[in-house]
This record gives C-alpha cells, structure tokens and sequence, in this order.
C-alpha cells in the first residue's frame, strides 16, 4: 500500500521556521516530480513547491525566497524548509505525486501574528 505521510507542522510565531517531511513507503518516487500543496479556510487548494526527479525545483511566488524543496532519494522523503512564516501561511500543507491520485494526509501549519 502506498502511503505519503507528512510530519513537522505545528504552531510558530510569524517570522519563525519550520520543516515538513513527507516520507512515502509503498514504492520508491525517485523517477517522479513531487511536490508541496496547501490548502487555507475558504480557498483553493494552490502549489507552494515542487522538486523534479532531478531536483529541478519550482515555487508559488508567495514563498519564493522564503522556503525550499529537497528530495532525499535514499530515504523516499522530502521536505520543505519554511522560514520568516508569514500569518497567510497558515494553512493545512499536503505533499503529493502531481497527477496521480497519491496524497498525504495533511499536516496543518498555523503562523500567530
């Protein structure tokens, strides 16, 4: 059974930082982009990030320069370094497999003002 399960949300004072890891069990993602959604009360789920299976990465221009993707191959994980969190981060944050149908669950993630 393929899983991807999200860890490292949690509470954090705006200007503060947090890591998400995303470990995927089931089958490897080596040869897949994987990426970084998240979803705020009362708007769309929108891509905050993105890395290819190069490590090609992409992001939202709303966390440009404030957080970063990166893939660990050997450990079928990856992660997102989110600093200087800004209250309108606050959101409940999903990694996934983009087009297919593999999602975590959520982690949620609230910035205090």
């Amino acid at each position: 059974q393929v899983q991807l399960v999200e860890s490292g949300g949690g509470l954090v004072q705006a200007g503060g930082s947090l890591r998400l890891s995303c470990a995927a069990s089931g089958r490897t993602f080596s040869s897949y982009t994987m990426g970084w959604f998240r979803q705020a009360p009362g708007k769309e789920r929108e891509l905050v990030a993105r890395i290819s299976s190069i490590g090609r990465t992409t992001y939202a221009d709303s966390v440009k320069d404030r957080f970063t993707i990166s893939r660990d191959y050997t450990k079928n994980t990856i992660y997102l370094q989110m600093n200087s969190l800004k209250f309108e981060d606050t959101a409940v944050y999903y990694c996934a497999v983009p087009g297919t149908d593999y999602w975590g669950q959520g982690t949620q993630v609230t910035v205090s003002s």
